[in-house]
């Protein structure tokens, strides 16, 4: 790995290039923290030792926090032993081949309340060891080694091992524990050289290069004219140029914003690192919309419950889009401090806006005014453990609805706390305590649930939940994208989707509309292909490839071919990853360019072998190319490994008609709709199949 550290002279350089002359604005550079130290003392001293100084560090006597000392820890039979060596640190662990090697420990991750390990390995990977140190005090059970995945055995093969593809610290990790980190990642060779200026989360994470800002202050200080360089040199200005103040109402006991928040520059910038989220491009710009450079998770089943409370890690963004807190102006910082990162503590940060009198009471909270349920976060931002001992606060901020959990089987804060009662006895005294206005108006949380479970049942709910104004755009984001398996019924909804003022709601909208009929894209989607925010226009551009792009006038074609180089760069961006490797195949081969797709289908079927997709999608290729027998041998390997996926079960169902095999056929295409029940595809197929295919003679075997 290739290490980039910016020196004294840079710096130096920065200052003195201004002398007494008037400044130019030149394209930014990074420069280092140090260079902001001398002005911005407060801010510094604040951020040192915060969770962003220590987000990574070189391993060695003062940052390293684990026991090296000689002991041991055992998982499912695989004991790992941690020492120490003239002052370097060491594990004995399983390797990639299974076998037990010792590795030096190269950086720290993270501080609290757990830290990782970083391993090199070649080619430039880094690994991240997923046996960590518990950084707890001992009487809150730390001081310990444990296991990221403590009731299940991770062998050698499997992509969570600590050497696999999801442990890989140049994709997974380094973007946001780092700055102005560039993967580096080179196809051809397999290889990584990832850069970095700083190796933690320093200033110009957020604040953006900061050569120009420096070149600014040093020409203030010397007289000289500061004319030519707006917005004192800054890539961007994170706070308020006219900050907000909140007014306290109080008929409501809630502050009010005294204007409209109107950007969304500190939120975008935090999300870059605090939102579930995939990297689309590395060219990130701070103060761009987060959709630009990085593509944001919905509310998906599995990251999220359907009323969008954390299931997975969401790193706050997601959550917080849904907030009333965000509705209302709230930013980050205005609970957070933007250096030393801790809101105030107890209920410091809520009591801001929330007046004391009227929600720090039993009245409010009915429970004991000192004790731990008396807690804003008790309620308001219950915690779900991830890597096991990291505690994470929900920011959807939401009131407790056991309703909801009757209605449709979310989770709420009063069974957390009262397990032992039954679900009825918080309903009631919910209602005995606030009543039931709240719990008598529709939720749109029991749409997103009826979309989940049939969209098609749904499909007037969800157009109506699209459509809703004051609903998240998260939220309506993701009921368009239920809408697609309601097609055509919710089309015109969809399509009217498409203007939204929100990118990730244009951007669902676009994606929904991926399978439609090539004349409707083709009359839809090319306004979308000059969108400001890049996700949709790549994305738009994507829709539009293969027969769609034919049937666009000259100057829609050529805004179409720019929006799918975009799309297609943003996927050799993660050449790594077999997803992108997919993504690639399955263009070039809708292209007609069936020799890269198999390219680009084999580098993912070697990236990731037991990832049965990969077996699919080779499978469709070869067929494509008349190498039937090839097909079915690529099926009968991923069967091999997963056994019960439907989806090669479907294909190889559909090579063996084919092949003129209706019994087997049969056999396969039913196998897949009993994996699947609920795909809607696998279950037409196999009914068209049977009535096709019953008492037609089967040919002899291979």
């Amino acid at each position: 790995m290739k290490v980039v550290r910016v020196t004294a002279l840079l710096v130096a350089a920065a200052g003195s290039a201004c002398g007494a002359r008037p400044v130019s604005p030149e394209p930014a550079r990074f420069v280092g923290g140090k260079a902001c130290e001398g002005c911005h003392q407060a801010a510094a001293t604040a951020w040192r030792g915060s969770h962003h100084d220590r987000a990574m560090d070189v391993a060695n006597e003062s940052t390293v926090l684990g026991d090296f000392g000689g002991v041991t820890f055992t998982h499912f039979g695989v004991m790992s032993t941690f020492t120490r060596k003239n002052g370097e640190f060491f594990v004995r662990t399983d390797g990639p081949d299974g076998q037990l090697h010792e590795y030096a420990i190269a950086y720290t991750f993270g501080v609290d309340p757990l830290q990782q390990y970083l391993i090199r390995f070649p080619n430039g990977r880094l690994q991240a060891l997923n046996v960590c140190w518990d950084t707890r005090p001992k009487e809150q059970g730390g001081q310990r080694w444990f296991h990221l995945y403590p009731q299940e055995a991770v062998p050698h093969d499997d992509v969570l091992h600590w050497t696999g593809l999801y442990q890989n610290w140049n994709f997974m990790c380094a973007e946001c524990h780092s700055t102005n980190v560039k993967k580096g990642y080179d196809a051809a060779k397999d290889a990584f050289e990832t850069t970095w200026s700083e190796i933690d989360v320093s200033c110009e994470a957020c604040h953006g290069p900061g050569s120009n800002h420096v070149a600014w202050a040093h020409a203030r200080r010397a007289g000289a004219s500061t004319a030519n360089t707006p917005d004192l040199g800054l890539t961007v200005r994170l706070g308020e140029q006219e900050p907000a103040t909140w007014v306290m109402d109080q008929e409501t006991g809630i502050a009010l914003r005294d204007r409209v928040r109107t950007t969304r520059t500190e939120i975008e910038a935090c999300g870059r690192c605090h939102a579930r989220r995939g990297l689309v491009t590395e060219d990130y710009v701070p103060g761009r919309p987060l959709m630009d450079t990085h593509r944001v998770a919905l509310l998906e089943p599995g990251l999220y419950q359907a009323d969008g409370q954390i299931l997975e890690e969401d790193y706050e963004y997601g959550s917080f889009l849904q907030s009333k807190m965000y509705a209302a102006g709230v930013t980050c910082t205005d609970c957070h401090d933007p250096h030393a990162l801790k809101p105030l503590p107890g209920n410091g940060a809520c009591l801001k806006c929330h007046l004391a009198q009227r929600f720090e009471v039993p009245a409010h909270h009915h429970h004991e005014q000192d004790g731990p349920a008396a807690s804003c976060k008790a309620c308001h931002m219950p915690a779900t453990n991830y890597m096991v001992v990291h505690a994470r606060h929900d920011h959807g901020f939401k009131v407790p609805r056991p309703d909801l959990t009757a209605k449709i089987g979310t989770p709420n804060a009063c069974v957390r706390c009262h397990a032992d009662k039954p679900l009825a006895w918080s309903i009631s005294a919910y209602a005995k305590w606030w009543g039931t206005k709240r719990t008598d108006r529709p939720h749109w949380s029991e749409t997103i649930a009826a979309g989940r479970a049939n969209p098609i049942a749904a499909a007037d709910a969800l157009s109506a939940l699209i459509d809703e104004e004051g609903t998240p755009a998260i939220v309506r984001a993701t009921a368009v994208t239920l809408a697609e398996g309601a097609m055509p019924r919710t089309l015109q909804t969809v399509a009217g989707a498409l203007v939204d003022s929100d990118p990730l709601v244009r951007d669902a909208a676009v994606r929904a509309l991926w399978e439609t009929d090539p004349r409707l894209r083709a009359k839809l989607l090319p306004p979308l292909t000059e969108d400001a925010v890049r996700t949709v226009r790549i994305d738009a551009g994507r829709a539009l490839a293969g027969g769609a792009a034919k049937l666009l006038d000259p100057q829609q074609a050529r805004h179409a071919a720019d929006a799918l180089e975009e799309w297609r760069a943003s996927q050799r961006q993660d050449a790594d990853r077999p997803e992108a490797r997919l993504n690639l195949c399955v263009l070039e081969a809708e292209l007609g360019d069936m020799p890269q797709a198999e390219v680009d289908c084999s580098a993912a079927a070697r990236l990731a072998p037991r990832i049965p997709t990969v077996y699919v999608d080779l499978a469709d290729v070869q067929r494509a190319e008349g190498r039937e027998d090839e097909a079915r041998a690529t099926l009968r390997a991923g069967l091999q490994i997963a056994p019960d996926n439907a989806a090669l079960w479907h294909a190889m169902g559909l090579a063996l008609v084919r092949q003129h095999r209706p019994a087997e056929a049969l056999a396969a295409l039913k196998k897949a709709t009993e994996l699947e029940p609920r795909n809607p595809r696998f279950a037409e197929v196999y009914r068209i199949a049977r009535g096709e295919l019953r008492g037609v003679p089967s040919v002899p075997k291979n």
